[in-house]
């Protein structure tokens, strides 16, 4: 298995209309590296952001075709994760890293 440091775990954050809504309910969006794990994301989170993660959900989006004019495209999948905070912490992900 890949050894992950720190900052290869996550790749970037998640802006949708829908990842916006769960940070509602203190929830954040990242997309990570396929080799990463539950382990690796909440401790690497932790570290860059000093915060307290309370749980960790990956979801793994597979690979699929999609028709663009009239062709056959294929669509790269990628892994996300969706983090809850502890109530009262935040990630402001607009200043960067």
């Amino acid at each position: 298995m890949n050894k992950v440091h720190l900052y290869d775990c996550i790749l970037s954050p998640v802006v949708t209309e829908k990842s916006t809504n769960l940070s509602e309910m203190n929830k954040v969006v990242f997309k990570v590296n396929v080799s990463a794990n539950k382990k690796n994301v909440k401790k690497n989170i932790e570290k860059i952001f000093k915060v307290n993660v309370v749980k960790v959900n990956i979801i793994n989006k597979k690979n699929r075709l999609k028709t663009v004019r009239g062709k056959k495209v294929k669509v790269q999948g990628y892994k996300k994760a969706i983090v809850t905070l502890k109530k009262g912490d935040n990630i402001d992900l607009t200043t960067g890293i």
